[in-house]
């Protein structure tokens, strides 16, 4: 059996713990519809926020979910690349499956949509306005 990558991204409304919650459930449930995963067979998972969400860790929403708090999860930074998509929540699921690697069903939903058109998925409630931002460096510095 093989360990697959599975990958997904999500945009927060705000910085604030109950939007990253939302949003990191609404992913995982995503990815997991959509690729039959069962949590027995996830390695771990890694979840990453950019820079400007800070107010919860994404791992948290998972942990309370059936079957998910055995699961190692881990939570971590992304690099705060100017002018990169802001208030982004990725994950990468280590899973072990029999799928060869092109049945994998990646999803990139609401404003993370732009970073993998192929693999965007719209969702209730998206709407058209433009994702944040992160900030451009000074360049006097």
């Amino acid at each position: 059996m093989a360990t697959r990558g599975v990958r997904g991204a999500t945009t927060a409304d705000a910085n604030e713990a109950a939007a990253i919650l939302e949003r990191t459930l609404e992913l995982l449930r995503i990815l997991v519809e959509q690729n039959g995963i069962l949590p027995e067979d996830v390695a771990s998972a890694v979840f990453t926020v950019t820079e400007d969400l800070d107010a919860e860790f994404p791992a948290l929403a998972v942990r309370c979910l059936p079957g998910w708090d055995a699961v190692p999860l881990l939570c971590a930074r992304e690099i705060a690349v100017p002018g990169s998509l802001g208030r982004c929540i990725r994950a990468l699921l280590h899973w072990n499956t029999e799928k060869p690697q092109h049945e994998i069903r990646h999803t990139f939903l609401r404003g993370a949509r732009e970073l993998r058109p192929a693999w965007a998925v719209r969702v209730a409630g998206d709407d058209d306005d433009p994702p944040a931002r992160l900030p451009a460096r000074d360049s006097s510095r």
